[in-house]
């Protein structure tokens, strides 16, 4: 999906606002997740992201809501700690979209661009080094 410049700008701004929480700030993707995220690639992650927003977060009232996202296991699941779309209390708190409705298919695009630019923000800070790239 393609931002336009006022969501890019969001993305931006939102970011980083959460870069001054203790608690998100301490995020990173462990190697196993960035190699992972590199593999599949852009377009795989992003749908992976899209869905696994709407399926756990989506609902209106999710089932296990604010214990429904693992810490780890996926790249997805930790950008989505980091940029608070783990649960409706997070989205709520932090992106002022109200818990008791169901997220429109608008908010779950945009909740999951910013994890998409969470992840990529990630990557390029963490470089492949040449040890670990494939002979």
């Amino acid at each position: 999906m393609v931002m336009t410049g006022y969501e890019s700008e969001w993305v931006s701004e939102t970011l980083e606002r959460l870069s001054h929480s203790a608690f998100r700030a301490k995020f990173t993707l462990d190697e196993r997740d960035r190699a992972y995220a590199r593999a599949k690639g852009r377009v795989v992650i992003d749908r992976h992201a899209r869905d696994m927003l709407r399926s756990r977060v989506g609902d209106a009232q999710p089932r296990n809501d604010g214990r429904q996202t693992p810490w780890r296991g996926h790249p997805v699941f930790t950008a989505q700690h980091a940029t608070a779309t783990c649960c409706r209390g997070c989205i709520e708190k932090w992106h002022h979209i109200p818990k008791g409705r169901a997220l429109s298919d608008e908010e779950v695009n945009r909740l999951a661009d910013l994890v998409m630019a969470w992840i990529e923000r990630d990557l390029i800070a963490h470089p492949v080094s040449r040890i670990d790239r494939p002979r």
